[in-house]
């Protein structure tokens, strides 16, 4: 049996032997490995990157200026799988510092020959030459161990002797001299310049105004056309939206309608077969028993029709009965009366004047009630005169005109009766 071996990106497992004495040797970083118990080995190498720092101490450069030199290396343990084999034959089983060692006693052997060949200048002027130089270089050496060098820079350059301190002394005291020279000469020049300056600056001054000027107008006036052409499109947009908005609204309005339509289609459909089921429960509960109802009054009225006939003919009948006896007995009473008109007719004839008299006589109580009706109503009759014998004369007067009024009126001499003759007589 065995153990499975995981590893991370950033170690390489070598797992080493098997059975039958085999020298297969696999190498695994990031992932995982399967290692038999007793007869494989498993070992790790670390793939960090490493952090060297190289100092050479009074190393004399090509003119035997000696210098004290420091630089910063990082350097790993390459991944390839040919590379990875040469550093594990040559590095497996030590530890980091001990691997350090020696990539740093190869980097500081370098340095040391590549300083023998540079001028100080050279070293102190350039160090990122320098530096790539010393990468150049090692970087063979140290690839053959299964190394990189990731990066180089020299942290420091000094010397004990004032070599640099001097040739700075010296270029200072050169940059100085220069820099007086150049103050003198840059202050001559200056007010030179500073007169051609002030001229030029008055000339400028008046050009820029005037540049100015026309800029404002020229500014001005594209402002006012830019205004006009901003305004001309805002007021195209906003009637180009506005009349989007009113074709949206009318397409809205126009799905609002179909919709609409389609919702009455559906209602009318719904009605129509909402009336047709009322009218089938409406013939069912309404229309059959209003049918037979009616044949019943129909039946009903019909006997009673025959009913009212007979009873009308029943009452003509009985009208038509009655009419004839009424009939009867008015004839009968015509006939009486006739007979009673006829034999006061003989009457009259045969006694003549006296039977007319006694008719004006029994008449005219009836006609002087007539004659003095208007009289009831009044309650009091007042006779002004101052003169009782013209009242009595006055009613005497009026006895003697009334013969001659009766005559006149129904041509019966009421002088001939004796009474009235002797009291008319005597009022005369």
């Amino acid at each position: 049996m065995g153990n499975c071996h995981t590893v991370g990106p950033n170690e390489a497992l070598v797992v080493s032997g098997g059975c039958c004495g085999s020298d297969y040797k696999q190498y695994v970083f990031g992932g995982w490995a399967w290692a038999w118990w007793c007869i494989s080995d498993t070992q790790r190498l670390s793939l960090e990157v490493m952090t060297i720092l190289c100092r050479c101490e009074n190393i004399e450069t090509s003119e035997g200026v000696p210098l004290f030199v420091t630089g910063v290396a990082q350097v790993k343990i390459m991944t390839e799988k040919e590379l990875l084999a040469v550093a594990c034959e040559q590095f497996l089983g030590k530890n980091v510092q001990d691997i350090k060692n020696v990539v740093l006693q190869t980097l500081e052997g370098h340095l040391r020959s590549i300083l023998g060949t540079l001028t100080v200048e050279q070293i102190y002027q350039d160090r990122d030459q320098f530096a790539k130089l010393v990468r150049e270089v090692a970087a063979p050496d140290v690839g053959r161990m299964g190394i990189e060098i990731l990066s180089f820079t020299i942290k420091d350059v000094y010397d004990k002797v004032d070599y640099l301190s001097s040739l700075g002394k010296t270029q200072t005291a050169v940059v100085q001299r220069d820099a007086d020279i150049g103050v003198a000469e840059a202050e001559r020049d200056a007010g030179i310049r500073e007169a051609e300056c002030k001229k030029e600056m008055l000339d400028v001054k008046f050009m820029a105004d005037t540049k100015i000027a026309d800029s404002k107008r020229a500014f001005e006036l594209q402002k006012s056309a830019f205004s006009e052409e901003v305004n001309i499109k805002t007021a195209e947009a906003q009637l180009a939206y506005e009349l989007q908005g009113a074709r949206e609204q009318q397409k809205i309005r126009q799905e609002e309608i179909e919709i609409e339509v389609v919702q009455r289609k559906k209602q009318i459909a719904v009605e129509t077969q909402e009336i047709l089921r009322t009218d089938k429960e409406l013939i069912a509960t309404v229309r059959r028993p209003a049918e037979a109802e009616a044949h019943r009054i129909q039946q009903i009225a019909e006997g009673e029709k025959v009913k009212q006939v007979l009873l009308a003919q029943a009452e003509a009948e009985k009208i038509r009965k009655i009419g004839e006896a009424e009939a009867a007995v008015i004839e009968a009473m015509g006939k009486a009366e006739a007979e009673r008109m006829k034999l006061k007719a003989e009457a009259y004839q045969k006694y003549g004047d006296a039977a007319k008299m006694a008719l004006v006589l029994e008449a005219l109580p009836q006609i002087a009630a007539k004659i003095s009706a208007p009289l009831t109503k009044v309650d009091e009759i007042v006779v002004l005169s101052g003169d009782n014998s013209k009242v009595t004369s006055e009613v005497n007067r009026l006895l003697a005109e009334l013969p001659a009024s009766v005559h006149a009126l129904t041509g019966v001499d009421l002088s001939k009766i004796p009474l009235i003759k002797n009291a008319t007589g005597a009022q005369v």
